[in-house]
């Protein structure tokens, strides 16, 4: 009977797991092994945290070295804009290292969620490649704005903060109701990118869609929603990361645990600082 109820209680964590955006997190949901001697603890998962953090850090000194050496006195070679009078001026070889960096960190993203014992490595270059695109979007795109990136990572530091308390106190739990909320904002989220990216491909619409994504409201919004549903998305992996824990699972779990985490907090720190860049972009304006 016991076993009956636990295989019960296995399918269901699998059925509602979908709920989950973090995928490294999610694969945990349908781990069966469990450890008495050798399992998952919270000190192991703080440590390897913060491995994938200094990682993180690694990868914004390379690209502050890189930028004070190979890519310094580089010919200009185009000029994109990051938002309303917030534009960067790079060179060809810095595009390259960059699109280098973010299609490795892809891969290796990849590598992460389907190979989960690839994880300390792959993990490692996937903070590194987050490192350097964070470096470069602060201290070399931002420019006179780059104290926006100090100002982000203040703010992500806050939200984390206060989620963890929300979920250790027990006033928000990763329950069926969190988990519905939070499907229905990914569910609004990517309707409404699908919905402005099928517009933009329409000639009827398209100078509509145009105007939309030029209008500062909207895209305030849309950040807002985006650090929302990162925010939450915190609850769900605290979640995750307690059942690690509280059902024994080995201690090579711990990676993934702590990488899912980190992937989550990498792309709250991206949203909160999207949303200080287009704030300051309106400011100036």
């Amino acid at each position: 009977m016991s076993e009956l109820l636990q295989n019960k209680k296995a399918n269901m964590k699998t059925n509602t797991s979908i709920l989950q955006a973090n995928p490294i997190l999610r694969k945990l949901s349908k781990v069966t092994e469990r450890s008495e001697d050798n399992c998952a603890s919270y000190h192991g998962i703080a440590l390897k945290t913060c491995f994938f953090l200094i990682a993180t850090l690694f990868g914004m000194v390379l690209q502050l070295i890189l930028q004070n050496t190979v890519l310094a006195g580089q010919p200009i070679w185009s000029t994109f804009k990051l938002a309303d009078n917030i534009s960067i001026a790079v060179s060809k070889l810095e595009v390259i290292i960059l699109g280098s960096a973010a299609v490795i960190g892809f891969v290796s993203q990849l590598f992460g969620i389907f190979a989960r014992r690839s994880i300390p490595v792959s993990g490692t270059i996937y903070s590194v490649c987050q490192g350097y695109f964070i470096s470069f979007l602060v201290f070399r795109a931002l420019g006179d704005f780059g104290y926006l990136g100090i100002e982000a990572l203040i703010l992500t530091v806050v939200v984390i903060g206060i989620m963890s308390w929300l979920y250790t106190s027990g006033r928000v739990r990763a329950n069926g109701k969190f988990r519905v909320i939070l499907l229905s904002l990914i569910i609004g989220s990517i309707a409404l990118s699908l919905l402005m990216f099928l517009g933009s491909l329409i000639p009827m619409t398209r100078g509509f869609v145009l105007q939309l994504m030029h209008n500062t409201g909207l895209m305030i919004a849309v950040d807002v929603i985006g650090i929302l549903i990162a925010s939450l998305f915190l609850i769900s992996d605290f979640d995750m990361i307690d059942n690690c824990v509280k059902e024994n699972y080995p201690r090579e779990y711990e990676w993934s645990a702590s990488f899912g985490l980190v992937f989550t907090v990498i792309w709250l720190y991206m949203k909160i600082l999207d949303l200080l860049i287009t704030l300051a972009g309106k400011k100036k304006d």
